[in-house]
């Protein structure tokens, strides 16, 4: 009898799995796992309300490998803990995270080809975050009548 015999660990999933929409997605579902993981919360696949493709083990992975093979640096995982932690990206408006949004910007490009490569991120997600309205379906579109840009306004 093996292990995940004896404690009845499923060996098979037979739920679909639903892979994340952006890169900012996985990077933030990760960071609250690892801090679920660090308040004493017991990871276990197939319990969460949304099958997802992977595990944040998976994702730890693919970082260290990442930084092992120096696409990565110090700089960026830095700034991707720091700004996952308070999640949210930094905001490149604001003078003292304009670094900090350069550093997020390229490791979110890097990791973004490697999550769909691995089945994590949907395929074409940086359609969405050039065009947000694509993830929602217009399902009950209708269109806005044109406005006189002069209604309104008395003609002399």
């Amino acid at each position: 009898m093996t292990n995940r015999q004896k404690h009845g660990i499923p060996v098979l999933r037979d739920a679909k799995t639903v892979p994340f929409d952006t890169v900012e997605d996985v990077w933030f579902w990760f960071i609250a796992a690892q801090q679920a993981r660090i308040d004493g919360a017991r990871i276990t696949a197939g319990q969460a309300l949304v099958e997802r493709p992977c595990e944040p083990l998976d994702i730890l992975k693919i970082l260290d490998r990442l930084y092992r093979q120096r696409t990565l640096t110090m700089d960026h995982l830095m700034v991707l803990r720091f700004y996952g932690r308070r999640n949210m990206a930094p905001d490149p408006r604001r003078i003292k995270e304009v670094r900090a949004s350069k550093l997020w910007r390229q490791a979110m490009d890097r990791l973004e080809s490697v999550f769909e490569s691995k089945g994590i991120l949907r395929a074409n997600s940086w359609l969405i975050r050039f065009d947000p309205d694509r993830q929602k379906p217009h399902t009950n579109f209708t269109p806005q009548p044109q406005r006189n840009l002069w209604e309104g306004i008395a003609a002399e």
